[in-house]
């Protein structure tokens, strides 16, 4: 089964640019504003990467990347920023609520494509070293 990755962003072109490069690996879910994306989450869809602009039509600025990165069923999901906001708003923001990973935009598909790559290697080596420690603890 593929990885869901929800990508959050109201750009048709960015969301079109993600679907292709990224839906041959990935299951790629679009949603062109926070509503949308909120929807989603609330059918008990759990994505496993999720990319959002902290720019969208229907919210404040960062707001949703807040409530996501503070919510205790999203918080723990690997988010990356894609932001057209100045380098450094992006860089103090990102650093302030524990983003890891940003793209400004224009940002390089390759390149993100190989961040998510890490990431879904890196949650699957979480998951690994989850599952020895609670075999540990029961054996």
């Amino acid at each position: 089964m593929k990885q869901r990755i929800l990508v959050i962003d109201d750009s048709k072109a960015i969301g079109f640019l993600l679907q292709t490069i990224l839906g041959k690996k990935y299951n790629v879910i679009a949603a062109p504003d926070g509503y949308t994306a909120m929807h989603w989450l609330s059918k008990k869809n759990l994505p496993d990467i999720m990319i959002a602009s902290p720019q969208l039509p229907d919210m404040q600025n960062w707001e949703l990347i807040e409530y996501l990165t503070g919510s205790g069923l999203y918080g723990t999901i690997p988010l990356i920023a894609l932001s057209a906001l100045s380098k450094v708003e992006t860089a103090e923001k990102c650093r302030e609520l524990g983003i890891e990973h940003y793209f400004q935009k224009p940002f390089n598909p390759v390149e993100l494509e190989k961040c998510i790559s890490k990431l879904i290697i890196g949650s699957i080596k979480d998951i690994g070293v989850a599952s020895e420690r609670l075999h540990l603890k029961v054996g």
